[in-house]
């Protein structure tokens, strides 16, 4: 039987009734102070529950890791009750939800920051900027990060533990899994590419050590919640945020090969979705399918045709769907039935209340 969009799929245990997920979004609709997720953002989550799997925006693992106002962590009591009332509300609607696991590095601002001072493999900048708001007013705007301060050896084990407790919280906070974020120029990213790694001691250099800390982490969560509940996301064709690197691509299959080893539940291709992004090889899918049997989740502007020909190509398991879930919160369904795509509202995507949030309307029974 072929397999479609709408095909069930059995994940380590785990049953989606579809194959469409749900992508990270940063939306910055935390309660304040804290960071602390709300009933609006549960309306949200729960209003796209037919997905096959939702995964969360990014949250960060401890204050260290954030790097966007308004953004939701997993640290703090508060915090893992506020998810506990998302994952209640999105359980009731018959999903399943997993928790993107987030350290910005220097993807940040000072204004997060008591020494004023992100953190990263090494002091170089990402020429780029984060979105920060005014804790008063909400309104914010991009601002350019700084140059970030380069991790002492002996602090690294503590940032891995990080992320391991941040696993447990999520379980405490019912989630069925977690995606550990290793894409898009984030700490995990930035220790992977020599464009962002000149280290020398055992986490810089050569390959096996570049993906060390990866490789750390991913054990340690996998150690903590089970490896069948731990996914992960990589980009390796993305070079924004001056991440580009000629041997990023055997560098990810080096490390593919270690998740591969340490049996996670998934790797989430996080590819380019702007309109000159780069094509992502079938050579490189090919070689990721050799390096990696669990399944594989690609995301990056795909429509219903494109999905469906790489899950029939068998050059992926799932499809992951970003800004159509915005304005479109029953989007398997639509999809299914070939139903007209509403837009979505670009100025409300970060901040704000309901509107232009969860006010968007399912689509009309015929």
């Amino acid at each position: 039987m072929m397999t479609t969009l709408f095909s069930a799929l059995d994940m380590q245990g785990l049953v989606l009734p579809n194959r469409i997920v749900m992508a990270p979004m940063t939306r910055a609709r935390t309660d304040q102070p804290g960071n602390v997720p709300n009933a609006m953002m549960a309306d949200y989550y729960a209003q796209r529950a037919s997905a096959g799997l939702i995964v969360s925006e990014a949250t960060q693992i401890s204050p260290q890791g954030q790097g966007y106002s308004f953004t939701p962590g997993i640290h703090s009591r508060a915090q893992i009750a506020g998810w506990r009332g998302v994952t209640d509300a999105v359980h009731a609607a018959g999903g399943r939800m997993f928790l993107q696991l987030w350290h910005v590095g220097r993807m940040s601002h000072e204004s997060f920051h008591p020494d004023g001072r992100p953190v990263a493999p090494s002091a170089l900048s990402p020429d780029a900027s984060v979105w920060v708001a005014d804790p008063e007013t909400g309104a914010g705007r991009m601002v350019p990060s700084p140059l970030p301060r380069a991790l002492e050896t002996d602090e690294i084990p503590a940032i891995v533990d990080q992320f391991r407790q941040a696993a447990a919280n999520a379980a405490d906070a019912g989630f069925d899994g977690v995606e550990i974020h290793g894409a898009n120029g984030y700490l995990i990213d930035q220790f992977l590419r020599r464009s962002s790694n000149i280290r020398t001691d055992r986490y810089g250099g050569p390959q096996e050590n570049r993906i060390r800390f990866l490789v750390e982490v991913a054990e340690a969560v996998a150690g903590e919640i089970g490896a069948g509940r731990t996914g992960i996301r990589l980009s390796p064709y993305i070079t924004q945020r001056n991440m580009e690197d000629a041997e990023i691509i055997p560098t990810i299959l080096r490390a593919a090969r270690e998740i591969e080893r340490i049996g996670l539940a998934y790797i989430h291709l996080s590819e380019a979705d702007w309109e000159d992004a780069p094509v992502i090889p079938e050579r490189f899918r090919n070689d990721l399918r050799a390096a990696y049997s669990g399944t594989l989740i690609v995301a990056g502007k795909y429509d219903k045709p494109r999905a469906e020909r790489i899950l029939a190509e068998g050059l992926a398991d799932l499809v992951a769907f970003g800004r159509p879930f915005i304005a479109n919160p029953d989007l398997p369904e639509r999809l299914r039935t070939d139903s007209p795509l509403a837009a979505f509202d670009p100025a409300t995507l970060f901040g704000g209340g309901a509107q232009g949030y969860s006010d968007y309307p399912a689509v009309s029974p015929a």
